[in-house]
């Protein structure tokens, strides 16, 4: 008898929670712990003017990248769009709306927003005017600190090594990378996991992010884009 808390569901049943204009989070660093099913599906979606937040935008046939490729978010909050020629060219056509924002500080604003601050304060870019453009700012011991606002989406979207069907999960070494945060952030997340295992495999000393952050559960179907490195 399948478990009435199971939160196990079909791609199909994901697409409910994806619309134009949407504010969308993803986990992953380079698209290593990015879920490719689910990317596949916003896009055979359709759906457009998307409002990114991420580490960055992935290479173009890779990760987030595809998204960001095909033209079809309209702002991204990032740490960098270096390995993706297409967002440097849509960024300076001005079809793409990107605030950069340090790695560390973006991994913290996110936390931030999975924990319920509305912001954090740094002197991290407070010397710098592209990071520091339009945001508020504050002496403290005479210094001058940026007041980064915390970071939340209407879905996150992140990869997982195993989950189990009570969306309990662990990852993979360095697939891991910003999946936690983003997970947290989501006002609701759907995970991609390699494998979906019953409640109760996992051990408590293992699992990395409670159910409590995870709405919904998807079969990974597979990575369908060629690495960086296998294309050499």
């Amino acid at each position: 008898m399948e478990s009435p808390f199971s939160k196990v569901s079909t791609i199909e049943e994901t697409l409910e929670h994806f619309h134009c204009g949407m504010t969308l989070m993803f986990g992953g660093f380079g698209g290593v712990g990015t879920p490719p099913t689910l990317i596949k599906a916003i896009l055979d979606s359709g759906i457009d003017r998307l409002f990114l937040i991420g580490n960055d935008t992935g290479f173009p046939e890779i990760g987030i990248g595809k998204i960001v490729s095909a033209g079809r978010a309209q702002k991204l909050i990032t740490s960098h769009i270096g390995s993706n020629p297409f967002a440097g060219k849509l960024m300076e056509e001005g079809k793409l709306d990107v605030e950069f924002s340090p790695q560390g500080i973006l991994a913290e604003r996110i936390r931030a927003g999975g924990v319920g601050l509305k912001a954090i304060v740094t002197e991290i870019g407070a010397d710098n005017p592209i990071i520091r453009k339009g945001k508020l700012q504050t002496m403290i011991d005479g210094s001058t600190y940026l007041i980064e606002t915390a970071l939340t989406a209407d879905v996150s979207i992140i990869y997982a090594e195993k989950a189990d069907t009570a969306g309990n999960l662990l990852y993979d070494k360095s697939a891991r990378n910003t999946n936690p945060l983003v997970a947290m952030a989501g006002n609701f997340t759907i995970v991609e996991a390699k494998e979906i295992v019953p409640v109760g495999s996992l051990s408590p000393e293992e699992i990395i992010t409670p159910g409590i952050f995870v709405d919904m559960v998807v079969q990974s179907k597979g990575v369908d884009w060629k690495w960086a490195w296998e294309t050499q």
